[in-house]
This record gives structure tokens, C-alpha cells and sequence, in this order.
């Protein structure tokens, strides 16, 4: 990555690349799915964004690490809230997405649907 002042501009993107599971590389290396952010006209960086069935996995592993236990020990509504949260986000329209969060949940697919049919019936 450049020089110069350029280090508070990266200091600054990083936290949202890191929330979204991606990676800085310098734009040099940037590939034709990276996307390479300027300031003041020069590339500064390239963010590599991660696919989205290994987002899913990141996001999971962020609200492990917010909630301080594994997912699987949270109460049924703190699990339906994260549900919620995740139909929000678009996780469902993952491949996989049901049983991707029912695995991390430690619920069934079933439940997973139940609590989304839930939500939609309130």
C-alpha cells in the first residue's frame, strides 16, 4: 500500500473491511473482483471482499464474539433475535444459510424456519 498520509485513510476503511470479513491488499495487486479505493485521485488500497457463504461464517463468528459464549447456549429468544438480525442482513439468500445458522444456533433447520415463519406472522 502507498505512502505518506494514505496510513490514516487505511486506518480509517480498516474496521469496515474487518466487519466485513474482507482484506486490504495493496492496489497493485488488486484482481478484477477486488475494489480499489482512491483519495485524491490515487489508488490507496484494494479491498479482496470475501464470498458470501464464508461472510455468513464471519458474521456468525462476530456475534459469538459480541455475545461472549457460543451461540448454541443463548436462549430461544436471544436466538430469535439473531435470527431476525440475520434475515435483515440477507443471510438466508446464502446457499446453505438455514443450515449454516442452525448449525452455529445448535437448532434444527425446522426451528430456523419457525422462527422466521414467527416473525413474518407477528
Amino acid at each position: 500500500m502507498t505512502g505518506g498520509g494514505d496510513e490514516a485513510f487505511i486506518a480509517a476503511v480498516k474496521p469496515l473491511v474487518d466487519a466485513m470479513g474482507g482484506e486490504m491488499v495493496p492496489p497493485d495487486e488488486a484482481g478484477t473482483d477486488d475494489v480499489v479505493l482512491s483519495w485524491e485521485g490515487a489508488g490507496v488500497v484494494a479491498v479482496r471482499l470475501p464470498q458470501l457463504a464464508d461472510s455468513l461464517d464471519h458474521i456468525l463468528a462476530a456475534l459469538e464474539r459480541g455475545k461472549g459464549m457460543p451461540l448454541a447456549n443463548l436462549d430461544r429468544r436471544a436466538k430469535q433475535e439473531i435470527v431476525r438480525s440475520l434475515e435483515a442482513r440477507g443471510a438466508f439468500a446464502v446457499r446453505h444459510g438455514v443450515e449454516t445458522v442452525a448449525s452455529a444456533l445448535g437448532v434444527s433447520r425446522f426451528t430456523v424456519y419457525n422462527y422466521l415463519n414467527r416473525e413474518k406472522g407477528s
